[in-house]
């Protein structure tokens, strides 16, 4: 702009002084918002306090395999088992009813219940034939037989076991053997000798505890 009098210079002057008012008002308007950023920022910080990142495992959490279940009722069957062993040393005929039919009742067990199997009142619900069989034999069958019976609900069952006639000097070695195990097992309450129909003096009816 070329100067040509006085009045000229003056709106020169004007002219740099609003520039300078308007850049002074910029620079203290950009102050005033960079300030209140600051302040924003400290209360935020002030707020939730010093942060710490997490570090970086790159792991990830796994579930813990579950033990498999322990089949503790099978345990217990077979402690029991070791336990209730029966003797074939045990002389049950102290224990026997002085009957005919040489029959047995637990202590605690009435006559009535042994009367009650003599006449049939109890259904046979099983049954096990030991004839023929070898002592050992036939006192393992006889054990688990009880055993398996009980645990089942069966009440009452037949044991056959023969009447001898095949046996060296026509001696039922079973007979005598078997109303000795029956006497030592727990499971076992009372029994007599089978009816004819149900296999007379070849058999007995046994009555078991509730399973």
């Amino acid at each position: 702009m070329k100067i040509t009098s006085l009045q000229d210079l003056k709106k020169i002057q004007k002219s740099i002084q609003e520039t300078a008012a308007r850049q002074a008002a910029e620079r203290a308007a950009q102050l005033e918002r960079e300030r209140r950023l600051a302040a924003q920022k400290n209360l935020f910080m002030l707020a939730v306090g010093a942060v710490n990142p997490l570090p970086d495992q790159r792991k990830a959490e796994l579930r813990k395999a579950q033990p498999e279940p322990v089949a503790t009722q099978l345990q217990r069957d077979e402690q029991a088992v070791l336990v209730e062993a029966i003797s074939d040393g045990f002389d049950a005929s102290n224990l026997l009813d002085t009957d005919d039919a040489l029959s047995y009742r637990r202590q605690g067990i009435g006559a009535d219940v042994t009367r009650r199997l003599r006449k049939g009142e109890w259904s046979i619900q099983r049954q096990i034939d030991l004839h023929g069989l070898r002592s050992d034999a036939a006192r393992d069958a006889l054990s688990g037989f009880i055993r398996d019976a009980q645990k089942h609900g069966i009440r009452c069952v037949r044991v056959v076991h023969g009447k001898g006639l095949s046996s060296p000097g026509k001696t039922p070695v079973l007979k005598g053997k078997v109303r000795n195990w029956l006497v030592q097992k727990n499971e076992v309450l009372a029994f007599v000798q089978a009816r004819p129909i149900d296999g007379g003096a070849g058999a007995l009816v046994v009555l078991l505890k509730p399973g």
